[in-house]
This record gives structure tokens, sequence and C-alpha cells, in this order.
């Protein structure tokens, strides 16, 4: 059992990915209305060693001495993960002992302000940041961000990176209607392509319900009108949460889990969590398939979402 690696998990982008998660549940700059992973429990841009350096390499060590065939190790997971204070220390010893595992980096973007954060993963091989608007009004709409933060700062950092980064980043943009989809929006977040000058613009949108009620996915249409609208050549619309059984990672050992758990009494992604003692991002990437797959269907109680079967036979 493992305490701060989790998977490897079905990514649709990465393939056979072993998350290492740096920060606790949930330690994050901003509290977005759609995070997978819940509301936003510390909400900082503290930087510190949020989990013991010494323990993450003891598991990296103890799961790698399998040699396992790993498309990525991920830094991703409850949070944040460039507000831990040595997430430069875990890269720089995993590019040393496993030169052959590339290593990706999910991040908001948010920190990337902050020099020494960018210089501390400037040898991760993929560097994965989100940017979901370019307006401040609409970043407090939707991302929610500690106060301190503004979005120029945001765009900046963004910018700055991308001259001193040698490796791909693969802009995320996810879009919720109503939103972040008007003309306006969408004219600023070009604006703000050409300076970034990402390798790849990931735009996507809801695979499962936010943190608040009646957020809708934008339809595959949508998504196609917004990219021609933009009219650049490295926007990639991404694939539909069935893609991920593709995956070679994928388990079916993990869906008849959640399916035979849920079957018996609808459960929220906590108690998943609890029941099966998976990490909430490895469980909500299962959740992702069998919704789509129409096997479970979400509905809102007052506790919070909770997941049923839509087949009682």
């Amino acid at each position: 059992m493992y305490k701060f690696l989790f998977g490897p998990v079905p990514s649709r982008r990465l393939g056979m990915s072993l998350g290492v998660d740096l920060v606790p549940y949930k330690v994050c700059s901003l509290n977005c209305i759609y995070c997978e992973c819940g509301f936003t429990t510390n909400l900082t841009i503290e930087r510190n060693e949020y989990v013991p350096y010494n323990e993450v390499i003891q598991e990296l060590k103890r799961f790698l001495s399998d040699k396992p065939a790993l498309d990525f190790i991920t830094f991703s997971g409850s949070g944040e993960p460039t507000l831990n204070s040595r997430i430069g220390d875990i890269l720089k010893f995993i590019k040393q002992n496993y030169p052959d595992i590339p290593v990706a980096v999910l991040t908001n973007g948010t920190l990337l302000k902050n020099k020494q954060v960018r210089t501390e993963i400037l040898d991760a091989d993929l560097v994965l940041p989100s940017l979901d608007v370019a307006s401040d009004l609409s970043f407090r709409k939707i991302n929610r961000p500690i106060h301190s933060l503004d979005i120029e700062d945001y765009i900046n950092g963004l910018c700055e990176f991308r001259k001193e980064y040698q490796g791909k980043i693969w802009l995320e943009v996810l879009i919720i209607p109503g939103y972040n989809n008007s003309k306006e929006d969408l004219k600023l977040l070009k604006e703000a392509f050409n300076k970034i000058k990402p390798d790849s613009i990931q735009l996507n949108t809801l695979d499962r319900p936010g943190v608040i009620p009646g957020l809708k996915a934008a339809g595959k249409e949508e998504l196609e009108q917004i990219a021609d609208f933009w009219g650049l050549d490295n926007i990639e619309i991404i694939a539909a949460a069935p893609s991920r059984k593709e995956v070679k990672s994928f388990r079916d050992d993990v869906e008849s889990a959640i399916l035979e758990t849920i079957f018996r009494r609808p459960c929220t992604v906590d108690d998943l969590v609890k029941i099966l003692g998976l990490h909430i991002s490895e469980i909500n990437k299962y959740l992702d398939v069998l919704e789509a797959d129409n096997k479970i269907k979400s509905v809102q109680q007052e506790r919070g979402v909770f997941y049923q079967t839509t087949n009682k036979n």
C-alpha cells in the first residue's frame, strides 16, 4: 500500500501513468468550480514540504524496483503539486535514477510567476498547465483563486516559463458553457495563447459533476466551433472518456470493484476512496468511463454527488 503514489492510472493523454501526489487533500491555489477532487480545503500559495521527501523517495524506490512498464511518472493528485517546496528535488531524483521514464507535471500554472518554481521543474519532459480564462473577472468566477493571484501574473508566468523551458507544454483549456465561452472570453484566450506559445492547446470539458450544481459540459460540436473560432493549428479536442479503455493500464478489476460497491448502495467519490483504498484521482478516471458508458449515473443529494448503477439486475 502506498501513501503518496497512486495507479498506474488509465490516462487519456499520458497512457500508463504513475501518479505522485505531493500535497495533502486538498491544498491548492485555486478552488475551481469544476474540480473533480472537490472543494479546496486549504486555499494557499504558501510553499512547504507538505509530504515528507524521504517517504516519497522510498515509495518510488519500492514501486520502481520491479521495473514496471510506465509511459510517464506524473506529479498530480489532490491539489497543486508545485506548492511542494521539494518538487525539484524529487524530480531530480527520478531523472538521475530512472532516466528512461518520462516525467510530466500537471499544474494549474498559477505559481509559474515564481522563478524558483519555474527553475525547479525545468527537467520535466512534459508540463501540462491549465488556463481556462484570460480576464480577471472570469478567473475569479470559474477558478476562484486565492485573493493575491491575478490573471495578468498568471499569464506572464506561463510566458516566462515558455522562454526558459525546453520541453513540451500542453496547455489545457476546460470549457464550461455560461462561464468561459463568450466571444470576449474566447478572444482574450486566443491573445494569451499567442503570447504563451504552447506546443499544444488541449480543449476539454466536464466529464463529471463539478463542485457546484448545474454545471454543464460543452458538446463536441461546440468545442469544434470554438476550435474553428480560434483558427490555430495546434488545437486538440481531448478524446471522450471511453477511450481510456484502450489504454493498456485500464484495469477491469477496478471497474468491477466500483460497480459491485455502488450496486449495493450509492456512494460518493469520498465513500469509494475509503471503501476501495484507491486514490481519488484514480477513482475519478474510472467513474468517467462508467458514466460515459451509461453503467452508472450521478445524483445530487444533500451530502453531495452520489453514484449509482443504472442497471439493478
